[in-house]
């Protein structure tokens, strides 16, 4: 045995029981990863038995991750697309906790309250966040539903934590083969320093269907979360997250989705199969379908959320 190994594994050991301690203190629950969930006590807010909205931290060494909560009953975690903020999911969240779940919104790191490291990092980090924040919840497996960039995270985690997931949902998921001047068109549409009807054309072509008010999407990216977003999913290997273990899977469309052309309706059922995958199409929307179309793609979550079988997750890994 080296020299000093037992003075160094008491300094572990005291800065363990310090995080502790201190996450006791102040009510945070300790983000732990998959399987190794660290009991902590709950604060009164989150044990909500209404649709009342609220929020709360998750917290371990240099990360914290926001997380707005409503509702009550199985659990539902909702992902944003790239570069924006979980808060314009709230007409889709309302709608869901009235429909009797409870719906937690991860804040991505870089907003809100959400902190921590923004470079050399992969889904894999993204995906310990989300499993971190339905760990703290203790509802048992969740149903994840990503919108667009969001749906690599969802799938991550339920490759990751099979324990943690009970069904992916994946809203306005692009195809495989991702178009690079659909990707394009995106990047100029969220550029801020481009002149506004630029910008208002190209999120036109990208977003919104036609007639659909383009102005929600005129605001609200976040250039440093983009540049760390993609940069996760272009390090990450497809191969890594896209079957998304073997939950069912909620393929929810939109019908003007130019990441999504309808020759490619049917590329996940080609894949996995009709008796894991389920197919909806939600007429009049784009890639913004929720904020489109919000009691559309509600109803939709909610049939296909009451359809799944109460455990379809795999066993906690073992450490």
């Amino acid at each position: 045995m080296r020299p000093g190994f037992w003075r160094q594994w008491r300094r572990v050991i005291i800065a363990r029981m310090r995080l502790i301690t201190l996450s006791a203190i102040l009510g945070l629950p300790v983000m732990t990863g998959c399987g190794s969930p660290q009991q902590t006590e709950q604060p009164a807010h989150v044990e909500a038995t209404n649709t009342a909205r609220t929020s709360y931290v998750v917290q371990q060494g240099d990360v914290s991750i926001e997380v707005i909560a409503e509702g009550s009953g199985p659990l539902m975690v909702l992902l944003p697309s790239l570069g924006r903020d979980a808060t314009e999911f709230d007409p889709l969240a309302e709608r869901l906790a009235a429909a009797g779940f409870r719906v937690v919104r991860p804040q991505p790191r870089g907003f809100g309250k959400s902190v921590g490291p923004m470079e050399s990092l992969t889904l894999h980090d993204f995906a310990k966040d989300t499993a971190a924040v339905i760990e703290h919840e203790g509802r048992g497996p969740a149903i994840m539903v990503g919108h667009a960039y969001g749906h690599f995270v969802a799938k991550m985690t339920a490759v990751d934590c099979p324990h943690l997931v009970r069904g992916v949902a994946l809203v306005a998921a692009s195809q495989k083969a991702i178009s690079e001047e659909v990707r394009r068109w995106n990047a100029i549409g969220a550029d801020p320093t481009r002149p506004l009807e630029e910008r208002r054309k190209y999120i036109q072509m990208v977003f919104f269907a036609p007639g659909n008010d383009p102005t929600p999407y005129l605001t609200g990216f976040n250039p440093e979360v983009r540049r760390m977003q993609d940069a996760t999913r272009i390090g990450t290997p497809q191969q890594e997250y896209w079957a998304s273990g073997t939950v069912p899977l909620l393929d929810l469309q939109a019908a003007h989705d130019p990441y999504r052309p309808g020759s490619t309706a049917d590329e996940l059922v080609n894949e996995f199969g009709r008796e894991r995958v389920t197919v909806v199409v939600i007429p009049d929307s784009s890639h913004a379908v929720p904020i489109e179309q919000p009691a559309a793609v509600a109803d939709a979550l909610v049939a296909w959320a009451q359809g799944l079988p109460a455990q379809t997750s795999g066993p906690a890994p073992t450490r």
